[in-house]
């Protein structure tokens, strides 16, 4: 599992993927904190974390769409799953590797701290419980997408489709809102919706029932994708 997230990894670097995913990825976040601290004089990072969920729902699909369709691509996915690595050690150190990539992303909220504590005290606890928070929607995300990417061959329809789910899972609350006459449709949907999972690590709140959700859905996903691999070797 190792040599796939290192492979995995290495991979993004020496492609143009990691460069312009930490572009866009700081660039807007570097915004939102322009906007929201120092144009608004506040030291809460809150509506920069939530302003990036959108930012976050169209770049995981990016670092995850070649994850196992540029495998199919290339014609490389039988040696893979013909390797001495599990297809649990093989999903797991693609997602890992995504992820890797992805956290290294997140480490700009820390900078933005750092700044704010240059002019007044930072809420570090809100920002590390936020920076969790949004690890795990960004973890969960990578997992979903990952799983798109094992069921084609095509980074671009992997890619597209991955914006699309995410755009759906960002646009729940909405739905939620729009369906409230059907109560118990609404009360599925608010169940699974990630923006009320979300919103409480941007308060601060650390529940263990947001955890569990995100983590759930992690490992949902990736069982999913080995069951696609599972069935693929069999037949």
């Amino acid at each position: 599992m190792g040599a796939i997230f290192k492979r995995e990894l290495s991979s993004y670097f020496n492609s143009a993927i990691a460069y312009i995913v930490m572009a866009v990825f700081f660039g807007f976040a570097g915004l939102f904190f322009t906007v929201t601290c120092f144009l608004s004089n506040t030291s809460s990072l809150s509506y920069v974390f939530s302003n990036m969920f959108i930012i976050i729902v169209y770049l995981t699909p990016i670092i995850a769409m070649k994850s196992f369709s540029e495998e199919k691509r290339q014609k490389t996915d039988q040696a893979l799953l013909t390797s001495p690595a599990s297809l649990f050690e093989i999903v797991l150190g693609k997602f890992l590797g995504a992820f890797a990539l992805y956290a290294i992303c997140c480490v700009i909220f820390f900078v933005f701290g750092a700044v704010i504590q240059m002019f007044t005290p930072a809420n570090w606890a809100v920002i590390i419980c936020t920076t969790i928070g949004i690890l795990l929607l960004g973890g969960a995300l990578i997992a979903i997408d990952i799983f798109i990417s094992a069921l084609t061959e095509s980074q671009v329809i992997a890619a597209i489709v991955g914006i699309a789910v995410g755009f759906i899972i960002y646009m729940m609350s909405n739905f939620v809102s729009m369906l409230s006459s059907v109560e118990w449709l609404s009360s599925a949907l608010n169940a699974i919706s990630f923006t009320n999972y979300y919103q409480n690590f941007t308060y601060g709140i650390l529940d263990l029932r947001d955890v569990v959700f995100f983590l759930s859905v992690i490992a949902l996903f990736l069982f999913f994708t080995i069951r696609v691999f599972e069935r693929k070797r069999w037949s």
